[in-house]
């Protein structure tokens, strides 16, 4: 009696122990919809960096070229002061000439009355 209880005990340890090998298995197989979840939160997350890596890189391309731009009007801005006191100097020479000499380009339009 004493080989049948070890024999008895003997088969139910080698069917618990089939049914939680069989458990641990089919959960290694199949991934659990956490498990997915969890690995194309990982893929979003290695997109998300590579969009912002390239965000970024987009964002100083923009701050250089406002940079650049900027400079560009500031140096328009010079050049534009620069022709305004030639405009203006220039103005002012002719009238000093007008005066000096007299206004020729009205002499030959005057009327006699």
């Amino acid at each position: 009696m004493k080989a049948e209880l070890i024999v008895r005990r003997g088969v139910i340890a080698v069917a618990f122990a089939g049914l939680f090998a069989g458990g641990t298995y089919a959960n290694s197989q199949d991934p659990t919809p956490q498990q997915q979840d969890i690995q194309n939160d990982k893929k979003d997350i290695r997109s998300d960096k590579k969009d912002l890596a390239k965000d970024r890189a987009d964002r100083n391309a923009d701050q250089r070229d406002i940079n650049h731009d900027k400079r560009d009007l500031s140096k328009d801005r010079v050049d534009r002061n620069k022709d305004q006191r030639d405009i203006n100097h220039d103005k002012a020479q002719l009238a000093r000439d007008d005066k000096k000499y007299g206004d020729t380009t009205n002499a030959g339009t005057k009327s006699s009355s």
